[in-house]
């Protein structure tokens, strides 16, 4: 069954001066978070931007993809903590993601560990989704 999730944005003024608000429309778990320019390009200052979401939607789907993969494997994880950096260049766009992920995974070895996760990369909806852009790992068990 194929699901769908929502947000909107209004934006009110110019892209320097001007700001917005996201709203996550399908929980509301998030509520209304605030986005400027500034947030996105200089220091966020207590708001959000494009890139911080996108890197919360990337760790969080190449957690669930790592998890599936391990336990598909015979090998479930106990635990994992994942981070997404994601790196925007004014002017040139996002220009990397790295993914950082560290797990307890009882019954698997260091290499073991590594290789699910380079998989996971490679197959998470939202790493496919953001083909267009580098993809790097580090992942070692804790």
């Amino acid at each position: 069954m194929a699901t769908t999730r929502s947000a909107h944005t209004v934006w009110e003024g110019s892209l320097l001066d001007g700001n917005g608000v996201v709203t996550f429309d399908s929980s509301g778990a998030i509520g209304e978070q605030p986005v400027t320019w500034a947030a996105r390009s200089q220091e966020p200052s207590g708001k959000t931007s494009p890139e911080e979401l996108i890197a919360a939607a990337h760790s969080s789907c190449f957690s669930m993809a790592l998890s599936h993969a391990l336990a598909g494997a015979g090998n479930p994880p106990s635990r994992l903590v994942t981070s997404a950096d994601v790196t925007f260049q004014p002017g040139e766009g996002i220009t990397g993601i790295h993914l950082t992920v560290e797990g307890t995974v009882p019954g698997i070895d260091n290499d073991g560990f590594v290789s699910a996760a380079e998989e996971a990369k490679v197959n998470c909806p939202v790493s496919q989704a953001l083909k267009a852009v580098p993809i790097t790992l580090s992942a070692k068990l804790a």
